[in-house]
């Protein structure tokens, strides 16, 4: 085994794991798993039979400095997620005091376009990075397809609709798996130094094609009622969702509205060597999250936490 050690952040979310995996599988470096509760997160691990990595899970919180020094420890390179509801100026602290102890290569999840919109954190994040004596990667990721199977898996699962205020607009979606790889790849591979990475799907659709995707693979019709903002909002916070996940989620969904989201970049491909998976392999690979309610589908892996994330 290398001595190589990199930590990722957000280690269970719907990136982070899927970085953590991705590490674990190359089998050429240590990976650290950062976490809140990481006897939980080992445990979500764990159960998963499809994972027979070797991880080190730490106990790491961006609000919680006495956390840091003990993930940081031996490490050189760090992938970077802005929690749900986080400080983007914590995520700043963190980082350079990685970077004082030794961290040399940062890879950040970023969103896409954000070089045009100065108002999200992300954009202020990146511009902390680059000011830090380390080389980054920022990956620019576009709508993740995971949120079908998270957030808008019982509405396809009980009522055949995707249930999203997208009106006609197109989206790239990304999996969060291709995601993932391609973050292990910057943090563990040469040339990614002080890039950006545009990471989306091989195609941009409209949710009328996104419902026809779903209604091949699943054999059964699904719908696109495309509803309205507030039909959408009322859905979800009566589901119990937080009112502020809710509305981030709403925010997300206008710039697909307004026709913001549909960009296809190359890079995924380039730096991965192959394609990015599709929404048709996606929804094939996940298929039984999308059954009825009698069956044994549940509202999310148990290692899966959406992170406010696309």
């Amino acid at each position: 085994m290398s001595e190589r050690r990199v930590l990722v952040t957000g280690g269970t979310g719907t990136v982070g794991s899927a970085v953590v995996d991705s590490l674990a599988e190359r089998g050429d470096v240590a990976v650290r798993a950062g976490t809140r509760d990481p006897a939980a997160a080992r445990e979500r691990f764990v159960s998963d039979p499809s994972f027979n990595g070797d991880v080190e899970f730490v106990r790491f919180d961006f609000e919680k400095p006495e956390t840091w020094g003990r993930a940081f420890e031996g490490v050189s390179g760090l992938f970077l997620v802005l929690p749900p509801g986080g400080s983007a100026d914590r995520v700043l602290d963190a980082a350079a005091a990685a970077v004082r102890v030794g961290v040399s290569r940062l890879v950040y999840l970023s969103v896409l376009g954000v070089e045009r919109n100065p108002v999200v954190p992300h954009w202020r994040i990146e511009r902390g990075l680059r000011g830090l004596d380390a080389a980054h990667t920022f990956l620019r990721a576009s709508f993740f397809m995971q949120n079908f199977a998270e957030v808008h898996r019982r509405d396809i699962a009980e009522r055949n609709e995707v249930f999203v205020p997208a009106g006609n607009g197109e989206t790239s979606f990304v999996d969060a798996r291709d995601v993932g790889e391609v973050g292990a790849k910057a943090l563990t591979e040469a040339g990614h130094a002080n890039r950006a990475y545009d990471v989306t799907g091989p195609a941009a659709l409209d949710y009328d094609e996104v419902a026809g995707v779903f209604a091949d693979v699943l054999g059964r019709p699904i719908s696109y009622p495309n509803p309205s903002l507030l039909r959408f909002v009322r859905r979800a916070y009566a589901r119990g969702r937080p009112l502020p996940f809710v509305l981030v989620m709403a925010g997300i969904y206008t710039t697909a509205r307004l026709g913001l989201a549909g960009r296809v970049s190359d890079d995924a491909r380039r730096v991965l060597g192959r394609p990015p998976r599709s929404l048709r392999t996606f929804v094939t690979d996940y298929r039984e999250r999308f059954e009825p309610p009698d069956s044994s589908a549940t509202d999310a892996d148990p290692r899966s936490k959406v992170s406010g994330d696309r």
